[in-house]
């Protein structure tokens, strides 16, 4: 049997995950991509298929000149701030195939610091 490639397995990973995890109006799911470059972040509804927040490494300021790790904490903030503004508490998270260490934790321990609850 053929290894899979690094990206298949994310994906494989990715697909068993969304069988189980499925956001909803008052709980969305908290979708992670992650790139070599930075990390993006959304609240999703699948009922609807719509996107209620999001949150992106490109809308950081410039200034914010620490590690990936940093980065996708500032970025997990801004989420948190962003689902406030929409009137959204709690979700669900959603690692997207990824392990849950490094920027993928940075960034759920940063919402989590700005009040989102999951």
């Amino acid at each position: 049997m053929p290894s899979l490639s690094v990206r298949d397995a994310r994906a494989r990973r990715h697909r068993r995950v969304r069988g189980k995890v499925r956001g909803t109006a008052e709980r969305p799911r908290l979708v992670v991509f992650r790139s070599n470059r930075g990390i993006e972040a959304q609240l999703v509804d699948d009922d609807a298929g719509r996107t209620l927040a999001a949150a992106s490494h490109l809308a950081l300021k410039k200034s914010n000149t620490g590690d990936k790790s940093e980065q996708a904490a500032e970025v997990g903030r801004a989420l948190a701030a962003a689902a406030k503004a929409a009137g959204i508490e709690t979700c669900v998270f959603d690692r997207g195939g990824y392990l849950y260490h490094g920027r993928v934790k940075a960034l759920a321990d940063g919402a989590r610091e700005g009040g989102l609850r999951f």
